[in-house]
């Protein structure tokens, strides 16, 4: 007997990415995988205009003053193209980086990867302007911890990337590691016998970060990406980038962080949603924080956020629509009477 399992629907204008075994596997093996020409050419112009306004300050909650960071008036348009290296979190405040978070054709892929149900945690936008810095070698679940532990990374590129402008390396195969723990503020599994901490992680001289000799066992792997590339990467793989030593050229990119939504995270409280009197959306036994994030997909049976522009995702559905999106819940279920219940 073979289930049937519910699938999304093609959203209008997002034919619906269906992920090949081949990419599967790849993603499993080695810890990433990079899927070409995701994101369409027309949202990649949008993302690229929005990022130059952005950068110069030009977006009208800039010029409102209204939370969004601006560089300095009096600077030039060079000066104001290099004041920014990356942004945290903007999905809180602007409606196209919550769109973004939530594009259909990243969650089609995530949901082949990590599950059907999914939780939308974080975004970052890098700017990376010619000659600055890259980071070291790190994992993003000592960042971000999810248990179980389900995080993956999504890297929308915005422009080219490649080795003179500073593309991300991965340590292939690297995702078999554990996270590794630091006397520095940060998650790491602390219950293996013979684990070593680590110093300096994400600290760009491989002579004193920590992780460089453990990421010296694997390949690296330059991963270049065109505009509209995405890369996924999951929480454990050690991955850097190196400077950007292009004369012109940025490496933008739009990165964001999922779990399954059935993973319980402490990470990233957002005290402008809830109660106030009750600590913000943080779970005063738990110190759960899921009620900060989106459900972008499926169902789940913990707490979560709303998008505050309404961008279509699971979170604004009925739950009986959420139980019929979710392949969670499409499973057959064995009973006395159903072949193979009592095959033990």
């Amino acid at each position: 007997m073979s289930a049937t399992v519910a699938t999304r629907p093609a959203v209008v204008g997002y034919p619906r990415y269906q992920v090949p075994v081949g990419e599967y596997r790849a993603f499993r093996e080695q810890g990433f995988l990079v899927v070409r020409g995701l994101v369409p050419a027309a949202d990649v112009a949008e993302l690229r205009a929005h990022t130059e306004d952005l950068m110069q300050g030009r977006l009208a909650e800039q010029m409102a003053q209204s939370g969004v960071d601006a560089p300095p008036a009096h600077l030039s348009a060079a000066e104001k193209a290099q004041h920014f290296v990356r942004l945290h979190m903007l999905h809180r405040k602007l409606a196209l980086h919550e769109r973004y978070l939530l594009h259909p054709r990243v969650l089609d892929v995530l949901q082949a990867l990590i599950g059907p149900d999914l939780l939308a945690l974080q975004t970052m936008l890098f700017l990376k302007p010619p000659g600055r810095e890259g980071q070291g070698w790190h994992q993003d679940t000592y960042y971000i911890p999810t248990h179980p532990d389900t995080l993956c990374g999504a890297w929308i590129a915005i422009d080219d990337a490649d080795e003179f402008n500073g593309a991300m390396w991965m340590a292939s195969g690297s995702q078999v590691e554990p996270v590794y723990p630091s006397s520095a503020h940060g998650y790491g599994n602390k219950v293996l016998a013979d684990l070593d901490r680590v110093e300096r992680v994400s600290d760009m001289d491989d002579r004193v970060n920590g992780l460089a000799p453990i990421a010296a066992a694997y390949p690296h792997v330059l991963v270049p990406a065109t505009a509209g590339d995405v890369v996924f990467f999951g929480g454990h793989v050690l991955h850097r980038s190196k400077p950007n030593s292009s004369a012109h050229r940025f490496r933008r990119a739009f990165v964001s962080h999922y779990c399954s939504a059935r993973s319980f995270t402490d990470w990233g409280r957002d005290d402008s949603r809830g109660d106030p009197a009750a600590n913000g959306c943080v779970d005063p036994a738990t110190g759960m924080t899921n009620g900060s994030h989106i459900l972008a997909r499926g169902d789940t049976h913990l707490p979560y956020a709303q998008p505050r522009f309404g961008t279509p995702c699971a979170a604004v559905l009925t739950p009986a629509q959420r139980r019929a999106e979710s392949a969670y819940n499409a499973r057959p279920h064995l009973d006395s009477g159903s072949p193979g219940a009592s095959g033990y």
